[in-house]
């Protein structure tokens, strides 16, 4: 009868149950040191989520303060404008063109019967080198070099251009088609052009003297959704500054189309021709930009930069838990060797220390995940913007964590495996 012979002692076993006791009581036996461990991978995977939530929760706004603004502004430039007294400018006046421009006279009427356009007009600088622009009659250029009033503008705007800017007056009220027609001379001041000339109210009937010419301020514009720079300038009626300086000359004119949501691509499209059914190529439309490319675009920029920041945070994380597992390792060297004599293999040591680095990888990944969310979530309410998180920013995070510390204890787990028992005991 063959028997089975014995010749040594029965092979350790290092089963899941006790690895995982091992790996916590290491965790546990140096609380404070394994907290320090655990910073460069809670910052890490932190950063990482909570860079990844707050670019979608950004990027989600986008598009909802796009869409109220931007998505309903369409500007029409003037790319072929004729210079005055020449035969284009003849011709483009016997076609009902403004003698200079390539817009016609009924620009505000054509505009307005395209569909999904709510107000249109057009506006342009007037053409004054240095204009004089005082509360007071008589005022020289020389008296205004040095003041403030040198930096106020002079726009010539139609009734249209006006209602397109969605402008808050703080007082008084717009000029209308009537002004326009009878090229009355009659003006609005942004709010910074009024608080430089020192006028507050105009129910008294103040008037701005420009180069010496009275306009009657009908309103001051506090604050104005489009065309901004207004908000330093003293607007007049465009048949007023078409009779009073001529058509405009080193800055074409242009066209502001406030139109609904969603008509903008389509009124960027049409506008050119219902203008200019003739020569459309001679204007240029500038429709709003894509949302989607925008969010798109942002969303690379901030992801891509702070992304890199969270990678830095992980591998400085991965440098800390991997200096703090080879310290270990100097420190239970005699432990290590006592392991060994017992019967302990190689193959048991290394997993002992790989199991600790990666629990301590699992737990930093964990709570960087919580305090990711945390700060999304919270700048979110702070903001009042609504929460965005992705599953693909939410779910890896703590597996990348445990991955981060499974790589960092490798090195300090093969080298604690190769510690001879003898040389061990020795410590």
């Amino acid at each position: 009868m063959n028997r089975r012979r014995h010749d040594g002692p029965a092979a350790t076993r290092l089963t899941w149950r006790d690895m995982a006791a091992e790996a916590l009581a290491g965790v546990v036996q140096r609380p404070g040191r394994s907290v320090l461990t655990l910073l460069g991978t809670v910052l890490g995977v932190g950063a990482f989520v909570s860079v990844l939530g707050l670019t979608s929760t950004a990027t989600g706004q986008i598009g909802a303060s796009f869409s109220l603004l931007q998505d309903t502004t369409v500007t029409v430039d003037d790319t072929g404008a004729t210079p005055h007294g020449s035969v284009a400018s003849v011709a483009a006046q016997d076609a009902g063109m403004d003698a200079g421009m390539d817009f016609p006279a009924d620009t505000d009427e054509r505009l307005g019967r395209l569909n999904g356009v709510v107000d249109a007009g057009v506006w342009w600088n007037v053409p004054l080198r240095h204009p004089t622009v005082s509360a007071r009659p008589e005022v020289t250029t020389a008296a205004t070099t040095d003041s403030d009033l040198t930096g106020l503008r002079v726009l010539a705007a139609s009734p249209g251009t006006l209602r397109a800017m969605q402008p808050t007056l703080s007082t008084g009220t717009l000029f209308n088609e009537f002004h326009q027609r009878r090229k009355e001379r009659v003006c609005l001041l942004g709010s910074t052009a009024a608080r430089l000339l020192g006028i507050t109210r105009v129910d008294n009937r103040p008037a701005v003297f420009i180069d010496g010419a009275a306009y009657t301020v009908l309103g001051i514009v506090a604050t104005t959704q489009r065309l901004p720079q207004s908000l330093l300038s003293v607007l007049i009626p465009s048949s007023a500054a078409l009779h009073a300086y001529g058509p405009p000359t080193d800055d074409p004119a242009q066209a502001l189309i406030r139109t609904r949501t969603g008509a903008a691509p389509l009124v960027a499209r049409q506008a050119p021709l219902a203008l200019l059914p003739v020569h459309p190529g001679l204007l240029h439309a500038v429709p709003p930009p894509d949302p989607h490319e925008l969010r798109d675009r942002v969303d690379t920029d901030l992801s891509g930069l702070f992304l890199v920041l969270a990678a830095i945070c992980l591998i400085v994380g991965a440098v800390g838990i991997a200096n703090t597992t080879l310290v270990s390792v100097l420190e239970r060297t005699g432990e290590i060797g006592l392991r060994r004599a017992l019967g302990a293999r190689r193959r048991h040591i290394t997993a002992q220390f790989l199991t600790e680095s990666t629990a301590l990888g699992a737990l930093g990944g964990l709570t960087g995940t919580v305090i990711g969310v945390a700060v999304v979530i919270g700048t979110a309410l702070a903001r009042h913007w609504t929460a965005v998180l992705q599953p693909y920013a939410v779910l890896p995070a703590p597996l990348m964590g445990m991955a981060v510390g499974f790589l960092a204890g490798l090195y300090p787990a093969l080298r604690a495996a190769r510690i001879e028992p003898l040389e061990a005991l020795r410590h």
